[in-house]
């Protein structure tokens, strides 16, 4: 029995040892601030949707099409769910202007109140949430002007990760 004991002993210190060796190894990403943040756009409609997409889409808060969220690009979590709705979607990296643009002009308070863009955008890029700003956690757009092809994925149509190009698309959508 003491062998035993010694034994569990030696493999839970060399699993310690094991351990501190590579904490040093380990990257930590940050959790707030990281300031990417990642658009994304709902552009199919509600007819021939799978129920799993439907109820992904829903929990993703993109109930109509030609609805807008924001995502921070690190939450893994909320990225596999944008990959899943992949060929519903267009999303990408937004850039700061844009992502002002988008709140002056669509962002809506849930008080009513009046909303100064600038410092919104930039306590978004810091980590914060919409709903913790005291406003909608999505935005209603309109329709883009000049037309988009709708149904094909991202180099001829707007499905899928548009990369910076998202920028141009949100910009015709305000």
């Amino acid at each position: 029995m003491e062998e035993t004991k010694k034994t569990k002993a030696k493999k839970e210190s060399s699993f310690e040892k094991d351990l501190g060796e590579n904490k040093n190894k380990i990257e930590h990403k940050p959790s707030h601030g990281s300031g990417k943040i990642t658009v994304v756009i709902r552009i199919a409609g509600e007819v021939k949707v799978k129920p799993e997409v439907r109820e992904t889409l829903d929990r993703l808060r993109l109930r109509r099409k030609y609805t807008c969220i924001l995502v921070k690009t690190h939450d893994k979590a909320l990225m596999g769910m944008v990959d899943r709705v992949k060929y519903h979607v267009s999303y990408g990296e937004i850039e700061k202007d844009i992502l002002e643009k988008l709140i002056r002009a669509r962002a809506m308070s849930v008080k009513k109140e009046k909303i100064n863009a600038g410092d919104i955008s930039d306590e978004i890029i810091k980590g914060k949430s919409l709903s913790d700003l005291g406003l909608k956690p999505f935005f209603r757009l309109h329709p883009p002007r000049g037309g988009i092809r709708s149904k094909i994925q991202y180099p001829k149509g707007v499905l899928g990760n548009n990369k910076q190009d998202i920028n141009k698309l949100v910009e015709r959508m305000l």
